[in-house]
């Protein structure tokens, strides 16, 4: 695949999203310019978004990347590849490193000792740990260090907040990438690369948080001072709103997801008891008597009870950190699941906090499709493709995000990858 060409891969429980980028150089206005996107329906994915079916997986995602090569024009041979279940865990752990040099001044070299000392803990069984991200520094009496090179003292301290995952499911997804014949550029967290691609520094100084609804999870990723607080990965999402709908309406889920899709509303409020909607105009090829008109209110008050569910959920994690309606900047949002007509006035009125989509702006859209929010973690994985593609920028990436995710899963791609 030509250097100028980067893509994206997102493999969700309902639909695979790939988006491809263009760097145009000198003929462009500087941002990567996104010239495709396209989704396939996912097959062998469960609940929680766990693999259950690798051969299953691989016949979508061979469908999905031929569709996108026809689309473009283009081999592609390589993915950046995000990853994501509700199995995924988080711990916080401190480390400590002694600075025995005779000038007590503090390198690179002393901060991943610290690191390496944070991850000294049992790790649960068939778990392996994917990323250490330092979350604060002290030297000595000197609390909340933001950046402890050069700086001098004799104990190094560092927080580090410490990604696990089921290794066997790792390990699964790798093997699906290579069985269609790619290879994989980099493995990111949804909430990661979303937060890293569309935050600003700024944002992430002030307060902010990216809420990621999928089809069967919710991601949440929480930042202060610069800092990533705090990481959660919901067992809750888009489908059990489809799944409510079909409950509370007795249809069967296709139609349900249609019905959702067409017609759904997160906000009850306004709607009387004879507001009705005509569904008839998507009832072909689905088997249903006597559902030609439903009530407007009762099927956005199923809506809106599980919309309020999944925000009541972000906002238990906040309040973990104590962090419940006081983030000055607010949430931002990504994933198909916001696609819902009035879901950011349900999330305001849960979390008492500014809300609004995720922004885009830093790349150069070219293709409709690719504005949609479900494409917005595959267009996240091409902003960080660029970050890390770049040598000199890669290095101070790395520098200045030790633990970063890419540099931790360099090194654990070496214990699981055949070369």
């Amino acid at each position: 695949m030509k250097n100028d060409i980067v893509v994206g891969l997102d493999i969700g429980s309902s639909n695979i999203k790939l988006v491809i980028g263009q760097n145009k150089g000198e003929y462009g206005d500087g941002r990567l310019s996104v010239i495709g996107a396209v989704s396939h329906p996912s097959a062998g994915v469960g609940k929680g978004g766990m693999i259950n079916s690798i051969e299953d997986v691989v016949s979508s995602l061979s469908a999905c990347l031929e569709k996108a090569e026809r689309l473009v024009g283009l081999p592609i041979s390589s993915v950046w590849l995000s990853f994501n279940n509700s199995k995924i865990r988080y711990e916080k752990t401190k480390g400590v490193a002694i600075i025995s040099k005779n000038d007590g001044e503090i390198d690179y070299s002393d901060i991943e000792r610290a690191i390496d000392s944070a991850k000294s803990f049992p790790v649960p069984n068939n778990y392996e740990i994917v990323d250490t991200i330092p979350v604060r520094y002290n030297i000595d009496s000197n609390e909340d260090v933001k950046s402890p090179i050069g700086m001098n003292g004799v104990r190094l301290e560092v927080e580090v907040l410490v990604v696990l995952a089921l290794s066997g499911q790792i390990n699964n997804l790798i093997k699906i990438v290579h069985r269609a014949n790619l290879d994989i550029d980099g493995l990111f967290l949804p909430s990661l690369s979303l937060s890293s691609a569309f935050l600003s520094n700024k944002e992430k100084e002030l307060g902010s948080a990216v809420v990621d609804i999928g089809s069967t999870t919710t991601s949440l990723a929480v930042y202060e001072d610069g800092n990533l607080l705090h990481l959660a990965v919901l067992p809750i999402g888009s489908e059990h709103i489809t799944s409510d709908i079909a409950l509370g309406l007795k249809c069967p889920i296709s139609l349900a997801e249609k019905i959702k899709t067409h017609f759904g509303n997160a906000d009850s409020e306004g709607y009387t008891d004879e507001d009705e909607i005509d569904i008839s105009s998507i009832l072909k090829d689905e088997n249903v008597d006597d559902l030609d008109i439903i009530s407007s209110k009762y099927l956005s008050q199923i809506i809106e009870a599980r919309v309020e569910e999944i925000f009541s959920m972000v906002d238990d994690e906040l309040k973990k950190i104590n962090r419940s309606r006081i983030l000055p900047v607010g949430v931002f949002l990504s994933g198909g699941g916001i696609l819902l007509k009035n879901i950011q006035k349900i999330a305001k009125k849960v979390l008492a906090l500014p809300v609004a989509n995720i922004n885009t702006s830093c790349l150069k859209i070219e293709v409709d499709r690719a504005q949609s929010p479900e494409f917005f973690t595959a267009l996240s994985l091409l902003v960080s493709s660029r970050q890390e593609g770049n040598k000199e920028k890669r290095s101070n990436f790395l520098k200045n995000n030790l633990g970063g995710i890419a540099d931790s899963l360099g090194n654990f791609f070496k214990k699981i990858i055949p070369r």
